[in-house]
């Protein structure tokens, strides 16, 4: 029973397989670098997935959609591309450390980093943002949704605190691409970082990275283009520029064809399919003694995970339990973001967190539920 999809998605609809067998098996080559038919398909199919990005996202020119390795990837070339020394970034303690990290690093550069204290909740305060604005302030960077709690944040309000001091909008959408509907230029979003492998549904190795056409970015990888080959400098021609060396092509194709199926599906019967879900778990656990499951309480006010722990129960010592008595795959500890769990009260042992997915079923639910109650007897015994 695979219950971690928010680290990735598994497993995925057919029809990625059979995208990604198709660009291996009867394609092979590379886009932009020959004038023959299989390199015109490559590119006629790297453009035809840069485009189903942009269509999901609301982007008008899918030329601004580059894509990346993983959201680490997205987010670095949106944080390294665009801050210098004497910038100020506004963040929060419910980031990620693929987000939190990069920061830690421009700050030894002399960059100005504030990072603002979520509430108990993991929402953080739209008004302890706007205070923390300076006339220096080039960004405001939050995850969209939290990969320990589940947590909304409010990007809208958010979006317009940017556009008042002038700053640049970075929404982390690790947790929320594929699960809330995102329209990057109705919210106002300068720079978005997705992975393909979590909620679109696509495979490892893929990603992208939205830059709205006023972003002045930089590129922080050189190499071959396929394109203005006589430049002695990286071009900085979208999207050519930011991908440079060789596309992964096979995963791209794979992540088209998870958005796709999203999209037939319908991203709200996927959601709510899942919401249910996790609420069906939440309720469960609600009725063993000694359990607390956090973020808000309005189940409206988040999504994706639901993390919990047992009193007097090791959360990593669980998720063995379950996974070698049980077969459940459950993701335990500090999820990569100790700031989060600071905020939460769960360090340093962390949380079990279980992330459903689309396949996921209401029966699987009741036998994870029944499961962690045997384990957690049987390790306070």
């Amino acid at each position: 029973m695979y219950l971690d999809n928010a680290a990735t998605t598994f497993p995925k609809p057919e029809a990625v397989y059979e995208a990604i067998l198709h660009v291996l098996r009867d394609v092979g080559a590379s886009p932009g670098r020959g004038g023959y038919r299989r390199s015109l398909e490559s590119g006629r199919i790297l453009f035809q997935a840069r485009e189903t990005v942009a269509g999901f996202f609301s982007i008008a020119d899918s030329s601004r959609v580059i894509f990346t390795q993983n959201a680490t990837g997205a987010l670095n070339l949106a944080l390294q591309g665009t801050l210098a020394a004497g910038d100020h970034v506004i963040t929060t303690s419910m980031e990620h450390n693929s987000l939190l990290r990069p920061l830690y690093a421009l700050r030894t550069k002399g960059v100005e980093v504030s990072i603002i204290p979520a509430g108990p909740d993991g929402v953080v305060s739209v008004e302890d943002i706007r205070r923390a604005v300076q006339v220096n302030t080039k960004m405001i960077a939050v995850c969209h949704v939290s990969n320990v709690c589940g947590a909304i944040q409010p990007i809208e309000p958010l979006a317009q605190i940017c556009r008042e001091a002038g700053a640049l909008f970075l929404v982390d959408a690790a947790q929320s691409a594929g699960y809330l509907p995102i329209n990057v230029e109705q919210t106002g979003i300068d720079l978005l970082a997705v992975p393909g492998h979590k909620g679109l549904l696509g495979p490892g190795g893929t990603g992208f990275l939205y830059a709205a056409p006023h972003v002045q970015l930089k590129p922080v990888l050189q190499g071959g283009t396929g394109s203005h080959s006589t430049a002695e400098e990286q071009p900085l021609v979208m999207p050519d520029g930011f991908e440079a060396g060789t596309h992964n092509l096979p995963g791209i194709a794979g992540l088209q064809a998870g958005i796709e199926f999203l999209m037939e599906r319908g991203l709200s019967s996927v959601h709510q399919h899942e919401q249910s879900l996790l609420l069906q778990a939440e309720q469960a656990l609600r009725d063993i003694p000694g359990v607390t499951a956090y973020g808000p309480a309005d189940p409206e006010g988040r999504c994706s995970v639901l993390s919990f722990t047992a009193s007097g129960v090791d959360s990593g010592l669980l998720a063995v339990e379950l996974d070698h008595g049980f077969d459940v795959a459950v993701r335990a500890g500090l999820h990569c973001a100790p700031l989060a769990h600071r905020t939460l009260g769960t360090m340093p042992g962390g949380t079990v967190r279980l992330s459903p997915g689309w396949s996921t079923t209401s029966e699987e639910i009741a036998l994870f539920s029944d499961a962690v109650v045997q384990c957690i007897d049987k390790i306070r015994k």
